[in-house]
């Protein structure tokens, strides 16, 4: 039997057949991150108004640059890992890295779960 571990902050709902709640993965209490370093590189400025008064607004621009994996264990027999897709595409070799696959939305479009678990 395998054992799955969830490394992000969310529990995670695998959705089966007919919409039907088949799985809860709770959260371990342990994350999977990848680290970023953002920088602000320059700015547009926008106009807003607040108040009935025509202003502007300046909006950050910047970049993102993502570094190295933290909080992801070694790989173990019977284990996979749950993660963020940010997380899963650093590691593309990990055959025990998954990530939440096939979203399932609400009436509202919001993601309630997902029908499998997959590779990036």
């Amino acid at each position: 039997m395998t054992k799955i571990i969830n490394l992000t902050p969310h529990t995670i709902t695998i959705v089966g057949e007919g919409n039907k709640f088949a799985l809860n993965i709770e959260p371990s209490g342990k994350l999977a991150r990848v680290t970023a370093v953002t920088e602000t590189v320059g700015t547009i400025t926008v106009k807003t108004d607040v108040n009935v008064l025509t202003t502007s607004f300046k909006v950050p621009i910047t970049t993102t640059r993502y570094g190295e994996v933290e909080g992801l264990p070694d790989p173990s027999p019977d284990t996979i890992y749950v993660v963020s897709s940010l997380v899963a595409g650093r590691v593309p070799d990990r055959e025990d890295v998954f990530i939440p696959n096939e979203s399932v939305r609400d009436e509202e479009g919001r993601i309630i779960g997902c029908r499998s678990l997959g590779h990036i």
